[in-house]
C-alpha cells in the first residue's frame, strides 16, 4: 500500500535524481527501465533527510535492538553514516557504525574496516541502497564473519526490487534471508513505485515498460 510516508520518499528520490527512468542495465545484467543511484545524493539537506527516512525505518523495525551497523564500500558508508547521526538526533539512539575498504590498509592502523571495531556476541546490522540479485550481500559476508562472532541479524534497503535471485523461484531477498539469516526491510518496494506512477498521468507511458519488466523478473 502507498502511504503517504512512501509517497513522499519516492519524489524525494526523484528530486534528486536518485529513482531515475529510462533504459538501465542493472549489476545482474538485467535490462530495466527504472534505476536507483544513491550516489546521486549531492547535498546536505538530501544526505541529512536520507538519513531520517533510514533512521525511522530502523527505528521501526528493530528500535535499539542492536550494537553497530555497518555500510558496504562504497555507497554504503554515507548510507551508514547520515543513519547513524539521524538515529541519535530523532530517536535517541545513539550507536556505533563502521565500512570496509575496498582494499585492505598495509599502514597506520591497517586492516580493511574504518570505524567500530565489532567483537563477539556483536549484533550488526547493514545499511544498503538496493538488492536486486544478492550480490553485494555475498560480498561483504565473509568480510564481517572476519570480523569475529557476530551475528547480521537485519539489512536495511532503500528499494526492495522483488526481483528473483540465483534461483528463479526465490526473490533475492528470500535468498538472503535464507542463506544468511537476514531480515531484510526496504522504505519502499518496486509495487509501491508502479502504484505511484499509476496515479500520475505525466508517467503513464511507462506502466507497461514496468509491468513487462516486473512479469519477467519480479515475485510478489
Amino acid at each position: 500500500m502507498l502511504t503517504p510516508a512512501k509517497k513522499e520518499f519516492i519524489e524525494f528520490m526523484m528530486s534528486a535524481d536518485v529513482l531515475r527512468f529510462g533504459d538501465f542495465v542493472t549489476k545482474s545484467g538485467r535490462n530495466t527501465p527504472y534505476f536507483v543511484n544513491t550516489g546521486n545524493y549531492r547535498t546536505g539537506l538530501q544526505i541529512s533527510r536520507l538519513g531520517e527516512f533510514y533512521a525511522d525505518l530502523v527505528h521501526e523495525a528493530v528500535g535499539d535492538g542492536f550494537d553497530a551497523m555497518f555500510g558496504p564500500a562504497y555507497k554504503g558508508i554515507p548510507l551508514v553514516t547520515t543513519t547513524a547521526g539521524a538515529l541519535a538526533r530523532a530517536h535517541g539512539v545513539d550507536k556505533p557504525f563502521f565500512f570496509n575498504r575496498k582494499e585492505a590498509k598495509d599502514h597506520g592502523e591497517g586492516g580493511n574496516l574504518v570505524g567500530y571495531k565489532p567483537k563477539d556476541g556483536d549484533r550488526v546490522i547493514i545499511i544498503e541502497d538496493v538488492i536486486t540479485a544478492g550480490t553485494a550481500v555475498r560480498e561483504v559476508m565473509p568480510i564481517l564473519r572476519a570480523c569475529g562472532d557476530i551475528r547480521v541479524t537485519d539489512m536495511f534497503i532503500s528499494v526492495n526490487r522483488c526481483e528473483f535471485g540465483q534461483n528463479p523461484q526465490k526473490t533475492a531477498i528470500m535468498e538472503v534471508e535464507e542463506e544468511f539469516g537476514i531480515r531484510v526491510h526496504a522504505i519502499v518496494t518496486v509495487r509501491d513505485i508502479e502504484e505511484y506512477l499509476r496515479g500520475r498521468e505525466d508517467y503513464a507511458h511507462l506502466l507497461p515498460l514496468m509491468e513487462d519488466y516486473m512479469s519477467k523478473y519480479c515475485l510478489f
